[in-house]
């Protein structure tokens, strides 16, 4: 792909404030795409864009809960006053709380599923509605859903999690579906990261350590290397360059798939 691949796009990132969700948006930006980071996180979140900033790129901050479809409204209305348009979701806030199913907490099982299965869907329905024709941005684009390895292997502790993951990549293809058949020119992808060394990656990695699966943090994230056959953690920029792809024109007629980028752990 060309170093602008993504040029003239606007994109708005949920979770952008750090992590993965960071780490997309410089790698957008990179390829040419104007920027809205959305996150609940305002004073990272503006960071994050703040030093997109620098780059001379387009850019803004919106406060996002994702699972609040209020919000949702008026960071999808912000982003198009802003940028000038909307044609790309990156769909990446989530969250991760680690137990064995006979100590899980229903509370927990409720956040996470609605954080990462609604707050997903609802990011879903708001970009069709803007991307479609007769929207406010109506251009059609890329929605990309981040899911995980979780949804593609057995690993003890995080079975809701892996739940709401395997529901990100249902919705994915049922969503790619439908925008296809009701011809609203929208892509609609999702990725499965491998364990990467984030904040969440660790705390899954020390929670790992606290429940007994694992003596120490440095056997718990070896234990995920020994399954992975590349032989070592997958790192931020490997997901943002999938991400970069699936946006792209390079990946015109892709759509309804989950691309794996977990150095073969869920093969």
């Amino acid at each position: 792909m060309s170093g602008k691949s993504l040029a003239g796009r606007k994109a708005l990132v949920t979770g952008g404030a750090r992590g993965i969700g960071a780490a997309i948006a410089q790698a957008l930006a990179q390829a040419g795409a104007s920027i809205m980071i959305a996150d609940i996180l305002e004073e990272a979140g503006r960071a994050s864009a703040a030093a997109i900033a620098k780059e001379d790129v387009a850019t803004g901050f919106a406060q996002l809960d994702v699972t609040d479809d209020a919000q949702w409204e008026r960071a999808v209305a912000k982003t198009v006053a802003t940028l000038g348009g909307y044609d790309i979701l990156i769909n990446n806030a989530g969250i991760e709380i680690t137990s064995l199913i006979s100590e899980v907490r229903a509370e927990d099982a409720r956040r996470m599923c609605d954080v990462n299965i609604v707050g997903t869907v609802l990011g879903m329905k708001h970009a069709f509605r803007a991307m479609r024709p007769g929207g406010p941005a109506g251009k059609g684009g890329a929605v990309v859903n981040i899911a995980s390895v979780a949804a593609t292997i057995a690993f003890p502790s995080i079975a809701v999690y892996s739940g709401t993951k395997s529901a990100v990549d249902r919705m994915t293809r049922v969503g790619a579906m439908e925008a296809g058949k009701l011809g609203f020119g929208v892509r609609v992808n999702c990725i499965y990261p491998g364990l990467i060394p984030t904040d969440m990656g660790m705390q899954l990695a020390n929670d790992i350590v606290k429940i007994g699966l694992a003596p120490d943090v440095n056997a718990a994230v070896g234990s995920v290397v020994e399954q992975t056959p590349l032989g070592k953690l997958a790192e931020v920029g490997d997901i943002a360059n999938a991400a970069v792809f699936l946006c792209s024109n390079e990946a015109r007629f892709i759509t309804g798939i989950g691309l794996p980028v977990d150095g073969g752990m869920g093969m």
